[in-house]
């Protein structure tokens, strides 16, 4: 009877969040009891090394619920049943769930996502996903160590995944904008012309900030920032010591290959200018070993150089606005695609301001941007994107008027409505 009448897990769950804390004779009993499964709970995360935000997924608590409503007795699942019986009912549920995506891409359309990156084994895979208003779903992932390179290979990769998802079905594919990348978007439009394929947005940012800081006084700024950086953090008396005088504050670790980390190191860096120059040149250095170590007095000298930290504010300047668009594309809170547009245009102007619009000392730099986002970022979807949505067609009275973002516009549609003949679509125009 208990298998027909106990309340959905996830029900449950869902309606302790939307009904909150609820009160009970026994709630003393009940939080005491609670505390020691709790900790249980917590003692099997410790003993797995399994991550604690895994506590946060949405399959968590339904597990949980369903545990307290099978009662005392509960025997664990076996190694085989985790392995065999149960991944297979899994498996079963999630070509379920992909049905119902399926169903989505058939009546809205998807955008197919090609994600490489390198594992350990210092391997290329593909991480093949399907994204649509139902959610994304992950495919399948592909080493393509041997042929990642090759155009052609890449393009009848992503052909065959095309086919894979439905021709019809797919409106957009997103890769990164690695040269092999964009000869395979080139292929599939002029294969494919109802197809439209996008560069990723996140990957173009951080190729332009990775242009501007090779500059060379950039480059020359942040190899010593790095050295900065480097030198205070392999060693534990010397970071006490610079702790001290943050006030706990830390400085960023920086990265090999995300230029956006290189950003934020620089402006760590900068926020605590004056913490560094007076612990560098504080009695409590001078007495230290380390000020005798040759590293040191190198580092000293940087510290107390003023192109250094003029050529660090010039980066944070060209850089710091780029970062917010990479911060716009790369997250989760809202669709980037209708902003980017505008999103560009602002981190110009907010560069140009910064040198109060003084050209010559920023041209260099939008050559740089105007270069990656005119060859590879600017697609016709980022001007329809802007030219759609509401907050920008209704505050900009001239929208209409601007003939790149119409364009863009009409672009997208003679790829998505095949149908349309020429004659009609000048006739709307």
């Amino acid at each position: 009877m208990d298998a027909f009448f106990t309340p959905n897990p996830e029900t449950v769950v869902q309606n302790r969040k939307d009904k909150g804390k609820q009160t009970s004779l026994n709630a003393t009993y009940k939080k005491e009891m609670r505390e020691h499964t709790i900790q249980r709970i917590a003692r099997w995360f410790y003993d797995a090394g399994v991550p604690l935000n895994a506590c946060t997924y949405e399959s968590f608590a339904p597990m949980i619920e369903s545990i307290g409503q099978f009662g005392p007795g509960l025997k664990p699942p076996s190694y085989h049943e985790l392995r065999v019986p149960c991944l297979k009912k899994e498996l079963e549920a999630t070509n379920e769930l992909m049905s119902n995506h399926k169903v989505e891409w058939a009546k809205v359309g998807c955008t197919v996502m090609a994600d490489g990156w390198t594992d350990r084994r210092n391997r290329t895979l593909i991480n093949f996903l399907v994204n649509s208003p139902k959610g994304t779903m992950f495919i399948e992932s592909i080493d393509a160590s041997f042929y990642v390179k090759d155009g052609k290979k890449m393009f009848e990769l992503l052909e065959n995944f095309v086919d894979q998802i439905g021709e019809a079905n797919v409106v957009q594919v997103v890769t990164d904008s690695a040269s092999a990348n964009v000869m395979v978007g080139r292929l599939l439009e002029a294969k494919r012309p109802q197809l439209i394929w996008s560069p990723c947005a996140a990957h173009c940012l951080d190729l332009m900030l990775e242009d501007i800081y090779k500059i060379s006084n950039i480059r020359k700024a942040l190899k010593r920032g790095i050295e900065i950086n480097n030198f205070i953090y392999v060693r534990p008396g010397l970071l006490n010591m610079m702790r001290r005088f943050t006030n706990q504050k830390e400085l960023v670790r920086p990265a090999k290959t995300r230029f956006a980390t290189a950003c934020i190191t620089l402006s760590s860096i900068h926020r605590q200018k004056n913490n560094l120059r007076k612990m560098f040149t504080s009695d409590e250095w001078k007495d230290s070993k380390w000020s005798k170590e040759q590293q040191g007095k190198r580092v000293v000298q940087t510290i107390l150089l003023a192109s250094f930290w003029t050529t660090i504010v010039f980066a944070l300047k060209v850089s710091g606005p780029l970062v917010r668009v990479l911060r716009l594309v790369d997250g989760e809170k809202k669709p980037p695609m209708g902003y980017i547009y505008e999103a560009i245009d602002r981190a110009k102007e907010a560069i140009a301001k910064s040198f109060n619009n003084n050209e010559e000392k920023y041209k260099d730099i939008f050559i740089i941007i105007d270069k990656r986002w005119e060859l590879q970022l600017h697609r016709p979807l980022h001007a329809a994107g802007y030219y759609l949505n509401p907050s920008f067609y209704y505050s900009n009275p001239n929208i209409q008027e601007d003939d790149e973002i119409v364009n863009g516009l009409y672009s997208c549609i003679t790829k998505m409505v095949a149908s349309l003949e020429p004659e009609r679509l000048r006739m709307m125009r």
